[in-house]
């Protein structure tokens, strides 16, 4: 199990997600994606290649790297992704299940 921590954020601790898998950074801190995603995408994509049912994202950083992120992970794995949602009460991540796709349910 990884946990792909999207962007180093500084000052921003992780280190409970380590519960989840080992800590694998995606992007390093202050990057971003100014006028062209290619080169992010391309980066992304090679890191991420082997995302899986068992691996999550952590969404830190860059608002437009996050997404791609997600996109390719989704794109990796049937439209399935799970990330780690920080509880600022509880000082704790929860795991989010991301199912595009959800076939079969409908909404209330």
């Amino acid at each position: 199990m990884t946990v792909y921590v999207v962007q180093e954020v500084r000052g921003r601790n992780v280190l409970d997600a380590e519960r989840f898998g080992k800590l694998q950074l995606l992007m390093p801190e202050g990057s971003q994606v100014v006028l062209s995603s290619g080169p992010t995408t391309k980066r992304l994509k090679k890191k991420l290649k082997d995302f899986n049912d068992d691996d999550y994202l952590l969404l830190a950083g860059d608002p437009v790297v996050i997404g791609i992120a997600c996109s390719i992970a989704a794109d990796n794995n049937r439209g399935f992704f799970k990330c780690l949602k920080w509880d600022k009460m509880e000082f704790k991540y929860y795991p989010v299940e991301v199912d595009l796709y959800q076939k079969g349910e409908i909404d209330g």
